[in-house]
């Protein structure tokens, strides 16, 4: 905890030194200005000790909503501030190293990144998380059933739903927003929750008028396990996943645990497959992939599956699923002119890939895990038209 407030004070004050005696003690002398410079670290860095103080480390899960609002408070502070100071450090050092080039351009380039550097993470946290995006997309297969050329599902993904503690309406603007839709089937790709299952409790309901012909399925992500909370004990954690299963149960959401069902339309079928989590380490690796195959054999086949490494740790050189589907990368909630960090880390980290015939899409995600801001990659719902 101390070495976690060390660092939040250095990261934050570090660049506040810089910009201050490099800039702000230079254009005024009011002492009133030059300490209000200073103020909104000082706050954010006591918000952090008073949190600390209160619930120590081992609070932050249980209280991870307001955690991950101080963090939102840094990135909307930090990062303006550390693209000035970049920008304008090369300045200052290129004009000691050559007098003659002015320091002048690189301080108004940095001013101007820094300005938008603001603006931009302060849409994402107040607005990036409930901008809604609908992602129209197709998937052509000559193994597809003639039957099901034009059938429609929706995708959705990592609702975190405890990031909208709250806010009843726009899980409601959400649920209105898919049934509008008018698809033949919706699929939800894991995450349903940040850590505990109480974080459903005041949107069941809502949830629950989510609706499709043939139905709503769904699997577990990573995150609706809980293993990332401080539970008493081991009983308290698997207590905890059984509740959210019966409360997705109860919802109308038929959960695809390591297991398939087989989708009927207009006379012919295809299966739809669910697996258990499975990352790549340190996140679990839980899926049976025979087992929810077991009776499909030759049949177009879906695969929900949560993480997306999956894909070519198992799908591909072990079976012959025609589409995988995935969410848990949330493009890292950051987007910017089609590349996001998250490629860094994923191979396939947003929207549709192929392997010779077969394919994987990867949802970026509705809600956040960490902090509530989205730029860029903001919250998807997918609409997958299958086509033969």
């Amino acid at each position: 905890m101390h070495r976690l407030v060390l660092l939040i004070t250095l990261v934050m004050l570090v660049p506040d030194a810089y910009i201050y005696f490099v800039h702000i003690a230079a254009a005024t002398r009011s002492p009133w200005l030059r300490a209000l410079w200073w103020l909104p670290s000082l706050v954010i860095i006591l918000f952090f000790i008073g949190f600390f103080l209160r619930f120590g480390m081992e609070g932050v899960p249980a209280h991870m909503s307001t955690f991950s609002r101080l963090g939102g408070a840094v990135l909307l502070f930090l990062v303006p501030k550390l693209l000035f100071t970049v920008v304008s450090l090369i300045g200052v050092v290129l004009h000691g190293i050559v007098r003659v080039i002015p320091m002048l351009p690189f301080t108004a380039l940095a001013s101007l990144l820094g300005i938008v550097g603001f603006a931009g993470i302060a849409y994402g946290l107040a607005y990036g998380t409930k901008r809604f995006q609908v992602k129209e997309v197709e998937y052509q297969s000559d193994r597809l059933p003639q039957a099901f050329d034009g059938y429609r599902l929706v995708q959705i993904s990592d609702l975190h739903i405890g990031g909208w503690a709250g806010s009843p309406e726009v899980t409601r603007r959400f649920v209105d927003l898919i049934n509008g839709l008018e698809a033949d089937l919706v699929v939800f790709t894991g995450d349903l929750v940040n850590q505990v299952s109480t974080e459903l409790d005041e949107h069941q309901a809502i949830l629950a008028g989510l609706h499709a012909p043939d139905g709503v399925y769904s699997i577990l992500g990573n995150h609706d396990y809980g293993t990332y909370y401080p539970w008493p004990s081991r009983q308290a954690e698997r207590n905890n996943l059984r509740r959210l299963i019966e409360q997705q149960a109860a919802m109308g959401w038929q959960l695809l645990n390591n297991d398939h069902s087989i989708i009927r339309h207009r006379g012919d079928s295809i299966a739809l497959l669910g697996v258990e989590n499975d990352g790549e380490p340190p996140f679990s690796q839980m899926a049976d992939l025979p087992r929810a195959m077991r009776g499909t054999e030759g049949m177009f086949r879906i695969l929900l599956s949560h993480n997306p490494t999956h894909w070519r740790r198992e799908v591909l050189p072990t079976s012959d699923i025609d589409l995988t589907l995935s969410g848990h990368t949330h493009a890292m909630q950051l987007q910017l002119l089609g590349w996001s960090p998250a490629s860094l880390k994923y191979p396939e980290w947003g929207g549709m890939y192929h392997e010779g015939g077969r394919a994987l899409y990867v949802n970026v995600g509705i809600g956040g895990a960490g902090l509530p801001f989205r730029l860029g990659a903001w919250p998807e719902i997918t609409v997958i038209t299958l086509r033969r």
